[in-house]
């Protein structure tokens, strides 16, 4: 018994060796074929990286070729244009010059004409006496005639500017009495008795001086005309129809009758109406036709 327990002891130890020995072995081996194939990938992976590096330093290369040959055709392209630049800088001074020399020539040409001008004007503009005395005769009588033209404008003829009756006349001697004032005082004007409203017209051909409202005498329309004449028209209530500087002619509407003038404001509606020469207050009567 004890024979054959050890043998079958013996046994189990050769067993378990050789189980042992051959896990072992199979390690040893896995391990061996792992770093081969990882060695194969490393060897692949560098070849892999020497062939970009070369495909790229081959590109670098082109590069370089290309940017080498661009600069050469662009330092011939400037070569070129300078040696045209240069020739035109040539010619054109050339031109330059040719046109300088033409255009002394063309001076002295114009200066010599200028004289040979000259020279036959002088002669042909002699003084000529008779011809002298004929202007100045004709000049003198033009200037006589323009006088007498402006001493003959005869003066504007006036007419009434409204169609009512007279109720107070033109009184620069004599002293009238001033319902409104209650004092006796000069009269400058006319008084027309009229009805508010009543249109007043230009008394003559005119050019419309002002329209304003007078402290004494209220809105008042002035116009101009020949000779330093002037007429006013006073008391009035509009003077719309009318614009300053327009033209006017005789029995052209230019106002209508009111009672704004202050120192009349006690008489009856009426249009107070005066004549000027020279700024100054003439009888109006004497104009009146």
């Amino acid at each position: 018994m004890d024979r054959r327990g050890r043998r079958d002891a013996d046994s189990r130890k050769g067993v378990s060796f050789l189980t042992w020995g051959g896990i072992i072995l199979i390690a040893v081996v896995a391990f061996i074929v792992a770093y081969v194939l990882y060695s194969n990938n490393l060897s692949t992976q560098a070849k892999n990286i020497n062939n970009t590096q070369k495909i790229s330093s081959t590109d670098n290369n082109r590069m370089n070729m290309i940017g080498n040959t661009e600069a050469a055709s662009s330092s011939i392209g400037k070569s070129v244009n300078e040696l045209e630049n240069t020739t035109k800088s040539t010619t054109n001074t050339e031109n330059t010059n040719k046109m300088a020399v033409n255009t002394s020539k063309n001076e002295e040409n114009k200066n010599l004409n200028k004289k040979n001008e000259n020279n036959k004007n002088e002669k042909e503009e002699k003084p000529d006496a008779t011809k002298n005395n004929n202007v100045k005769e004709n000049t003198a009588t033009e200037n006589v005639t323009n006088v007498e033209q402006v001493e003959k404008t005869k003066d504007p003829t006036f007419a009434n500017p409204v169609d009512g009756e007279k109720i107070k006349d033109y009184s620069s001697d004599n002293l009238v009495y001033s319902v409104t004032l209650d004092e006796w005082t000069t009269h400058l004007g006319i008084d027309y008795k009229s009805e508010k409203t009543d249109i007043v017209k230009a008394s003559a051909d005119g050019k419309i001086k002002s329209i304003k409202n007078d402290p004494r005498y209220g809105l008042t329309v002035v116009i101009e005309h020949t000779n330093g004449f002037e007429s006013v028209y006073s008391n009035l209530l509009t003077a719309e129809f009318i614009t300053v500087g327009e033209e006017v002619k005789q029995g052209q509407t230019i106002a209508t009758v009111g009672n704004t003038a202050r120192f009349e404001i006690a008489d009856e509606t009426h249009l107070h109406f005066e004549i000027k020469q020279n700024g100054e207050n003439v009888d109006p009567n004497i104009y009146l036709k």
